[in-house]
C-alpha cells in the first residue's frame, strides 16, 4: 500500500531558516529602534503633531505659504538650537544666547542705519562680534574654570545691558533690502516649469541624490567593518520613506515661492556641524568630554581648547541668529532675544540631548526645534491663547526629558 508523500527534511529546514531570517531581521529592527529611541521617538512625535494640526486646522497647517512661514518664523531658534546642542553635549549650558543675539542685532542696526555700512560688511562684523563674545565667555569657562552657568548668566546681563546702551531704548530701522532677504528672501524664479519653482525642484532632486548616496555609502562602510546593517528590504523601505518626505517638502515649497534663503543657511549649518560632530576629531572630542571628562583628559583630549571652541561656535551662531531675527523684523529692537535661550535649550532637550552630556545630534536639535515650531504655529492657527501655549510646551519638554530618563533606566536594566 502506497503512502502519501510527506514534507522532506530539507523543506522543513528551509522554512525554519526563513523564519529565523525573518526573526533576525525583526530583532535587528528592534535593536536599531532602541538604539535611536529618542531621535525616532521625536520624529514620530513630530509626524503625529503635524497630522493632528493638519486635521484640526482643516488643512491649513501644510499649505505652502504656512510651511514657508514655519521655516522663517523658527529659523533663528533652529540656528541657536544647533549650537546649544553642541554646548550641552560638551557638558555645559549657555544662558546668554538670547541677549547676545539682541546685542548683535542692535550692533548691525547701528552699523547699517547710523553709519551707512554696507550690509555684507555689517553682517561680517556682526559674526566677528559674536565670535569675540563667545571667545570671551569660553576663556572664563575653559581656562579660568568658572562654571558655564555663572559665566553665561553674567553674559546674559552684560549683553542685555549693552543692547539697551547701543539702541538708547529705541528701535532702529529700516535695513537694506539685501539684509532683509537673509530672513525674508526666496531664491529667484525662472525656468520652464509653470506650476512649480524650478530651482527649488532642482535642489530637491539634488538633495534626494545626495541622501541616497550617503545612505548607501554608510551601509557599505558598516558592512566593511562587519557591523550590523538593516536587511536590504528594510533599507530600501527606509530610503523610500526619506525620498518621499524630501520630495513632499520640496514640492510644497516649490508650489509657493520656492526655497527661503534662510533655509539654505540652516541647511549649510546643519551639514557642516553634522559632519564635524560625526567625522572630525574635534567632534569626537566634544562627545568624549561630555561623556566622561576625566577619562577624556587621560586619553589626551585638550579639554580647555575644545571647550573654548565650543563657545566660540555658539557665539557665532548666536550672532547669526540675531541678524536673522533683526532682518525679519527689519529693525534692531531692545526687546529682541527675550527667552530665546529657553527655546533653544528646550529644542535641544526635546531633540535628544542629555543633562549629563555626551549625548545628542545636531539633527536632533533641528527636530526638537521643529516640534516646538509646529506646536506654536498649529496652536496659533486654532486660536489657543499664548498662556495655554506656554503650559503645553512646558509639558512637552517635561515629557521629552522624562522619556529620556525612562529610556536610560530601561537600557540599564
Amino acid at each position: 500500500m502506497k503512502t502519501a508523500p510527506t514534507k522532506t527534511e530539507g523543506t522543513t529546514e528551509t522554512a525554519s531558516a526563513g523564519r529565523a531570517a525573518g526573526g533576525g531581521a525583526g530583532a535587528l529592527l528592534v535593536r536599531t529602534v532602541r538604539a535611536n529611541m529618542r531621535q525616532y521617538g521625536m520624529l514620530v512625535a513630530l509626524a503625529l503633531i503635524v497630522v493632528l494640526f493638519q486635521i484640526w486646522t482643516d488643512g491649513n497647517l501644510l499649505k505652502p505659504v504656512n510651511v514657508s512661514n514655519i521655516v522663517q518664523q523658527n529659523s533663528y531658534i533652529l540656528i541657536l538650537a544647533m549650537g546649544m546642542m553642541i554646548v550641552i553635549i560638551a557638558g555645559h549650558i549657555d544662558l546668554s544666547v538670547g541677549s547676545l543675539a539682541a546685542f548683535v542685532g542692535a550692533a548691525a542696526a547701528v552699523m547699517m542705519v547710523d553709519h551707512d555700512l554696507s550690509w555684507p560688511l555689517a553682517l561680517t562684523c556682526s559674526l566677528l562680534i559674536g565670535a569675540v563674545a563667545g571667545a570671551w565667555q569660553g576663556f572664563w569657562i575653559a581656562y579660568v574654570g568658572i562654571p558655564s552657568f555663572i559665566v553665561t548668566l553674567a553674559g546674559m546681563l552684560l549683553f542685555r545691558g549693552g543692547t539697551q546702551i547701543l539702541l538708547e531704548g529705541q528701535s532702529i530701522a529700516p535695513f537694506p533690502r539685501g539684509f532683509q532677504d537673509l530672513s525674508q528672501g526666496f531664491l529667484p524664479e525662472g525656468g520652464p516649469l509653470a506650476t512649480y519653482h524650478d530651482l527649488t525642484v532642482l535642489i530637491g532632486v539634488a538633495v534626494v541624490a545626495f541622501v541616497l548616496l550617503q545612505e548607501w555609502r554608510d551601509r557599505r562602510r558598516q558592512q566593511a567593518y562587519e557591523l550590523e546593517v538593516l536587511p536590504l528590504n528594510l533599507f530600501v523601505l527606509k530610503c523610500v520613506a526619506i525620498v518621499a518626505a524630501v520630495l513632499a517638502f520640496t514640492l510644497t515649497l516649490a508650489s509657493y515661492r520656492g526655497v527661503p534663503v534662510v533655509l539654505l543657511v540652516m541647511c549649510a549649518i546643519l551639514i557642516g556641524l553634522g559632519f564635524v560632530m560625526r567625522n572630525a576629531v574635534v567632534g569626537r572630542h566634544v562627545y568624549a568630554l561630555g561623556g566622561n571628562k576625566a577619562a577624556a583628559k587621560l586619553s589626551g583630549v585638550k579639554d580647555k581648547r575644545v571647550t573654548f571652541l565650543v563657545f566660540v561656535n555658539m557665539g557665532v551662531l548666536a550672532a547669526l541668529a540675531g541678524c536673522v531675527y533683526a532682518a525679519r523684523l527689519n529693525a534692531g529692537t531692545p526687546q529682541a532675544g527675550i527667552n530665546f535661550e529657553l527655546e533653544a535649550i528646550a529644542a535641544a532637550f526635546i531633540g535628544g540631548a542629555s543633562m549629563s552630556g555626551g549625548v545628542g545630534t545636531v539633527l536632533g536639535a533641528v527636530i526638537g526645534g521643529l516640534v516646538l515650531g509646529v506646536l506654536n504655529n498649529g496652536m496659533s492657527l486654532v486660536g489657543i491663547g499664548t498662556d495655554y501655549q506656554q503650559v503645553i510646551k512646558g509639558l512637552v519638554l517635561l515629557a521629552a526629558v522624562g522619556f529620556d530618563v525612562w529610556n536610560k533606566r530601561k537600557v540599564g536594566t
